[in-house]
């Protein structure tokens, strides 16, 4: 692999490794506490570790050995693992908003859990859209560019589940807090669905997989 490979896949691992205890976490902090946004928060954060894990076996495998794979076959590569990222956007948007209309329990218990692991992913998730976002611009790589989105994604998710769980915190059977929960959990859906799609319809990866090798 070549330095800026090396970097991508280290990226990847780190990812990968940092998503995996997640859902646990978060589905032990959902026991403590019954608000909608921490059941979505869950069903994200799985839906995305599945997605970040097919993204890292594409790119070690394209990029193994310092073998180039052949045009169209990296093209194909690179399309399935930015669909796995977009499929998952999508699903896990969905998911969200179902739930959301759905509405969860009255009393939210204990949410502190969920708060703290929101301001954690903030900080870490914000780091590696920059990260991605560096590496996807050197390399011009389609797999680093799409991680890029989804963390960037990943950073704004976070940072409204942080400030819906801190209301609900605050003044947990306000009003306030029940709107705070619900609108929390559809701005969240709603950005993930929606540039789950912008990564699904984007023209760059749809044309990709129709282009023939040079001769």
């Amino acid at each position: 692999m070549k330095k800026t490979e090396q970097s991508g896949a280290r990226t990847l691992l780190m990812s990968l490794l940092l998503s995996s205890p997640g859902p646990v976490v978060v589905g032990i902090g959902l026991f403590l506490g019954r608000s909608s946004t921490q059941l979505a928060d869950f069903v994200r954060r799985s839906v995305e570790l599945g997605a970040i894990l097919a993204s890292y076996i594409i790119y070690n495998r394209l990029h193994r050995d310092g073998a180039e794979p052949e045009t169209l076959h990296k093209a194909r590569l690179e399309r399935t693992a930015n669909l796995c990222v977009g499929v998952a956007m999508c699903l896990s948007g969905s998911v969200m908003l179902l739930i959301a209309l759905l509405g969860g329990s009255p009393e939210k218990g204990n949410v502190i859990p969920g708060l703290v692991i929101a301001f954690l992913g903030l900080t870490t998730n914000s780091w590696f859209w920059l990260r991605y976002a560096r590496l996807a611009s050197h390399s011009g790589d389609a797999i680093l560019a799409v991680q890029s989105r989804l963390y960037r994604s990943k950073s704004f998710v976070d940072a409204s589940v942080f400030i819906a769980l801190l209301i609900v915190m605050i003044a947990p059977l306000s009003e306030a807090a029940q709107w705070a929960d619900i609108i929390g959990s559809i701005i969240v859906s709603s950005y993930l669905a929606v540039n789950g799609i912008i990564i699904l319809k984007d023209p760059r990866h749809s044309s990709a997989i129709t282009e023939q090798p040079a001769t």
